[in-house]
């Protein structure tokens, strides 16, 4: 029996691509490129912000990355203002999580995105002390696909692997939870496709947040 879950913050939980279009745009402006599409967006995303910046400056014609180090520095300064620009939870997902605690189970975040900043949007969209753990980017933790982050939250909750779904909506996430030994969930409302979620052998693919509950069992 599962006894809890562990989400993906961007793009699993929360609908977050306006708020890394806005700050993206504005850091790319700042070196001459830009702007770009949601859908590209949804490319440069899935990985951190250094994978986003990377992407998006080779997009804009810096194949070389000479301006990666600045522009990097520059976005982190304009998203740690603008994280919650346009951030909505993603529809059904405030019902399955109550759905989830109804019958017992823990809840926690692990995200790629600095520690503050993930509290910050968890806080804003849930309210303080909804999740169980709140996990983001902290020193000395790698980001994933390294474990690192999900056995953290197993030490703190005191479960085992298999007692856990890991749920996200990249090749990343679902490597990520393989790593740590986890029944992977890979969504489809998220930034990426169900190739992608295949690529990363997700246990399962969900279309729809309560999907989710059939493998709760």
């Amino acid at each position: 029996m599962k006894k809890a879950a562990i989400f993906d913050l961007d793009g699993t939980l929360s609908d977050s691509i306006m708020s890394m279009k806005y700050s993206g745009d504005k850091t790319m402006a700042e070196f001459g490129y830009g702007p770009f599409s949601v859908q590209d967006y949804k490319y440069f995303v899935g990985d951190g912000a250094a994978n986003l910046v990377k992407r998006a400056l080779i997009k804009g014609g810096d194949t070389e990355l000479t301006h990666f180090e600045a522009a990097y520095a520059r976005y982190k300064e304009i998203f740690q203002a603008n994280c919650m620009y346009q951030v909505k939870p993603y529809e059904g997902i405030p019902e399955l999580l109550e759905e989830l605690k109804k019958r017992g189970m823990k809840i926690a975040v692990l995200s790629n995105k600095p520690h503050h900043a993930t509290v910050d949007v968890i806080e804003s969209l849930f309210g303080k002390g909804y999740f169980d753990v709140v996990q983001g980017q902290v020193d000395g933790v790698p980001i994933k696909p390294d474990p690192a982050g999900v056995f953290r939250i197993l030490d703190k909750f005191g479960l085992t692997a298999d007692e856990v779904l890991y749920m996200g909506d990249t090749a990343t996430d679902m490597k990520t939870g393989k790593a740590a030994g986890a029944f992977t969930v890979g969504v489809l409302w998220g930034f990426r496709n169900r190739k992608e979620l295949e690529e990363g052998h997700a246990d399962a693919i969900i279309a729809h947040p309560l999907e989710l509950l059939k493998y709760c069992e």
